[in-house]
């Protein structure tokens, strides 16, 4: 049951409504995420709903009509983000799980942690007990190879993904592990459900052989019924008619999962087919299908494997299979992010020091792009800030207020933003990364409008230059500018006219809103780069582009005296542009992107040369590369 809470109802009433509700064996969880208080009761004893509409600060008593209560949408209607230390599973970022099938050695196990570790997994799978078809198989190395695990946690900063068989391991999951896995045998073993739900530590619950997805859900409700709602669902793929691979995998059950239940999924292609070569295109596809990550199988030498070896990928393949990730998560609104560990560790508060707090800022308000851009890069742990302007953002960083800044400086489809090129140019701040969005545009409105009502839209006028030839086909309607998409959805929520809409993504659910026209931008292909600024806090990881600023003596010739050393380094430059020097008409500066570290030691030659080929020179940072291409 759903209890809305009315609008005058203090702290104290409805602590007190819960302390009443509790004491008639309900199951009593107050919902975040929507804009009216919502308690959520579940319970044996559940009564009529015009029992709860006459409790003291009950406005009304929504029942819920699914068989599985605390698992689904109606009980919680935003979804889950699971936090395992660092990692968020659910939120903007992709999480990857691999490791061995089974825990054989220390020397193999701890090789294949670093493999994955450095091409991208967050968390660390590997069994240390393992159910098995046949009594004669190996059956895992038990606390031995929770041991080993420990020691791929402490070495490389992974978590720990392992199954738990029976109730009687709970202690050992307590003491060595970060998330409980249970196996698809074990989904209906409703005892062991009961004692992960009582260990409090997040559980990896995969569907069964041959389970529906209520049946799944059940299994799940039973876990979170326990006061334990870390679940995390995991398809792996069910028994049918064909035998060409191991199991057949549903991802149809991925969309159904994400509409009925606020609990994230993710995909094990690796059991779901059986088949080294098919386990890769089947992660591609579950990642597309909106899943919010995998778990794969990786080991060294395959063949030698003691279990699954067949299945199990070679790194130099799991390395493929995640740059391939990296370049379509974007378009399903996901990153790949090869530092998420990194960048963890060197955002958490440290005592004492005097270096710029770990904030980050942007400039909108939540909801918008740049809000999803700072989530998408730094995740949802990170302090944000949102500021009323770009150069607000800028002067934040520069004042050492904040340690990052999160900008936009060019679309695909409308080109460079060129106010912060400017403040690039003015600022002594450096670029320490780049994130790429897809930007999806809808026509926002009441909920109960009508898009041949709609007189007067506002969004930010790059929004309406990127949904040109949708607003060509209606002319009359009246464009108003606003500061972002995020405030011009706000605006018309607030104002409840059917007559307005607005132009944005709408990630946010808002109440009272609704998508009037789904996809609106000219062209899907439609992204926008942000990068990352900030005074002296470098960014971990790869990087492998740069960028700069300068200016050429005016006579023939200078400008391709400068392109003709990238040329001589086989240097490729993916962009170039002048701007004009506002002090000086008709004196330009040009903003060059390049794919090197030019700042690594190997290249000082190279900077060298530019300076002197230069009048004016000023380099803007080496970074990782965004998303649309391969890294």
């Amino acid at each position: 049951m759903i209890l809305v809470l009315g609008k005058g109802i203090t702290k104290e009433e409805t602590e007190k409504l819960k302390e009443m509700l509790r004491s008639e064996g309900n199951i009593v969880k107050e919902i975040a995420g929507v804009e009216e208080r919502v308690l959520g009761i579940v319970g044996k004893s559940c009564k009529e709903g015009s029992y709860y509409e006459s409790l003291p600060g009950v406005e009304r008593a929504v029942p819920i009509s699914k068989p599985y209560k605390l698992v689904s949408r109606e009980f919680h209607p935003a979804g889950s983000v699971i936090k395992v230390g660092d990692v968020a599973i659910g939120g903007d970022r992709l999480v990857v799980m691999a490791g061995p099938c089974g825990v054989e050695s220390r020397k193999t196990t701890m090789e294949i942690a670093r493999q994955v570790r450095r091409h991208g997994a967050v968390l660390f799978r590997g069994g240390a007990f393992k159910p098995r078809t046949s009594p004669y198989a190996f059956q895992g190395m038990g606390e031995e190879g929770l041991k080993i695990l420990s020691e791929v946690r402490e070495e490389t900063g992974l978590g720990i993904v392992t199954e738990m068989t029976s109730p009687g391991q709970a202690d050992l999951m307590m003491k060595y592990v970060d998330v409980v896995q249970i196996g698809a045998r074990n989904m209906q073993n409703f005892e062991l459900l009961k004692s992960v739900g009582r260990i409090g530590k997040p559980v990896l619950l995969k569907r069964g052989l041959c389970a529906t997805i209520e049946e799944w859900l059940m299994s799940a409700e039973y876990i979170l019924s326990e006061g334990n709602d870390q679940v995390i669902l995991c398809e792996r793929g069910i028994r049918t008619f064909e035998r060409y691979t191991r199991n057949t995998l549903d991802l149809t059950a991925v969309p159904v999962i994400k509409k009925l239940t606020h609990l994230p999924i993710i995909v094990d292609p690796s059991h779901a087919t059986g088949i080294r070569a098919k386990v890769s295109p089947m992660g591609r596809a579950a990642i597309a299908a909106g899943a919010d990550g995998l778990i794969v199988e990786v080991h060294t030498e395959p063949d030698k494997a003691l279990s699954d070896g067949p299945q199990s990928l070679y790194p130099h393949q799991f390395e493929q299979l995640m740059r391939e990730l990296y370049v379509i998560a974007p378009v399903v609104g996901k990153q790949v992010d090869y530092a998420y560990l990194d960048k963890a560790e060197i955002m958490k508060p440290r005592p004492g020091g005097n270096k710029a707090p770990a904030k980050v800022v942007y400039s909108g308000v939540p909801g918008s792009f740049s809000h999803k851009a700072c989530l998408q890069f730094f995740g949802s742990e990170v302090p944000l800030d949102n500021c009323s302007s770009f150069k607000e953002v800028f002067d934040a960083v520069d004042n050492e207020q904040a340690a990052f800044g999160v900008v936009p400086v060019e679309n695909s489809l409308t080109g460079s933003i060129h106010e912060n090129y400017d403040l690039l140019l003015d600022r002594d701040l450096k670029i320490a990364g780049e994130v790429i969005l897809r930007i999806k545009h809808n026509l926002m409105g009441q909920s109960d409008a009508r898009i041949e009502d709609v007189e007067r839209v506002y969004s930010h006028p790059q929004a309406f230059q990127q949904c040109r030839e949708f607003l060509a086909n209606h002319p009359k309607w009246d464009l108003v500018t606003d500061k972002d998409t995020g405030s011009a959805i706000q605006r018309i929520k607030e104002s409840g006219n059917p007559k307005e809409a607005a132009i944005g993504e709408g990630a946010v659910p808002i109440a009272g809103m609704a998508v009037l026209k789904e996809g609106i931008e000219s062209n899907p292909r439609n992204f926008t780069r942000f990068v990352v600024i900030s005074r002296n806090q470098p960014l971990p990881g790869p990087k492998n582009k740069s960028s700069m600023i300068y200016s050429v003596s005016d006579k023939p010739g200078a400008l391709f005296e400068t392109l003709r050393i990238f040329a001589a380094n086989s240097i490729n430059i993916v962009k170039i542009e002048s701007r004009p020097i506002h002090s000086r008409p008709w004196v330009y500066m040009f903003y060059v992107d390049l794919e090197i570290d030019i700042a690594e030691e190997g290249n000082k030659h190279i900077l060298d040369e530019l300076v002197d080929k230069t009048e004016f020179f000023k380099f803007l940072g080496s970074y990782n590369k965004g998303a649309q291409e391969n890294p």
